[in-house]
């Protein structure tokens, strides 16, 4: 599909565009949910600058800040993942890399949580090199994710200290060490949707696993505070757009679902995802966890048609 054929796609009414992403769903990703948990294992004091995040420095946003969790922390969390369905379990940490001592604890966390609780391991730890990667992926990590955010000509007006360059290098990095790459980004952040469809092509074409999309929720504090919300019509269609774009490769919906698209949820998988995180997000509380099973029950019900 060329660039201008994913642009006619904008044309099309949001049901018929609805209806060629689940039948592209049903063709090459099948009917498999992927529910993943994670721990804000390391919060605020970031010294970067994306204007979204309630974890920067820059911003003044009254969460509850922290150095990195106990092993002990973070291996209770994982078995909590386990227990509410999760398949994966991410380690998350705020800033923009870390430390030797906490890139260890960090190892060392994830082998015995491979090893005791057996959950597939996911971390998301900022900017990393290949060496690290490998040790990570030696000690049992399966997946690393580092989210693209934007497109690269949007990239400058959301983030200044790191270029979308760097964030790329991560990814590759990861695939060079043998990992399975999540990476997505935010939509509602003021960008177009040509810019939408720029990120998904280069998701394309770096080969990643899984593609988050999250949905602005803007924060109190944040450089994008006043941000209109996005209408729920508009998420509905960008991930309708991601999914003809990626064919088989997981679209997650992560943070916004709950507050973008309310009861309406559901139809973001008609849509054409098929995962999502499940058990809340890093400063943001999500529903609860009944309620989303409710919504994976009612998605498999309507899958079967």
């Amino acid at each position: 599909m060329n660039n201008g054929e994913i642009s006619g796609l904008l044309t099309l009414p949001l049901n018929k565009l609805i209806a060629m992403a689940d039948e592209t769903r049903q063709e090459y990703a099948g009917s498999k949910i992927e529910l993943c948990s994670i721990i804000n294992a390391k919060s605020g004091l970031c010294s970067q600058d994306c204007k979204f995040c309630a974890q920067s420095s820059r911003h003044s946003t009254g969460i509850n800040s922290y150095s990195l969790k106990a092993k002990g922390e973070m291996l209770e969390a994982a078995r909590r993942a386990k227990d509410i369905g999760a398949e994966r379990f991410d380690i998350v940490t705020s800033g923009n890399r870390l430390t030797r001592d906490e890139l260890s604890v960090v190892a060392d966390t994830i082998h015995e949580i491979s090893d005791k609780i057996g959950i597939k391991m996911c971390a998301s730890l900022g900017s990393m090199e290949e060496n690290d990667l490998r040790l990570l992926k030696k000690a049992g990590l399966t997946r690393y994710h580092h989210n693209l955010e934007t497109s690269e000509t949007y990239f400058s007006k959301v983030v200044t200290t790191h270029t979308f360059q760097d964030r790329i290098k991560t990814v590759k990095a990861a695939k060079k060490a043998g990992l399975e790459v999540c990476s997505g980004g935010i939509i509602g952040l003021g960008e177009t949707f040509n810019d939408r469809i720029q990120m998904a092509l280069i998701l394309k074409e770096l080969d990643v696993d899984s593609v988050p999309i999250n949905i602005l929720v803007p924060i109190k504090g944040t450089s994008f505070e006043n941000n209109v919300a996005l209408s729920g019509s508009e998420a509905i269609k960008t991930i309708a757009l991601f999914r003809i774009i990626l064919k088989g490769k997981t679209i997650k919906i992560a943070a916004g679902r709950e507050s973008v698209l309310k009861d309406f949820q559901a139809l973001a998988f008609m849509a054409g995802a098929n995962g999502m995180l499940i058990g809340g997000y890093l400063t943001i509380k999500g529903r609860d966890v009944e309620e989303d099973w409710k919504l994976i029950r009612e998605v498999e019900m309507l899958w079967k048609g």
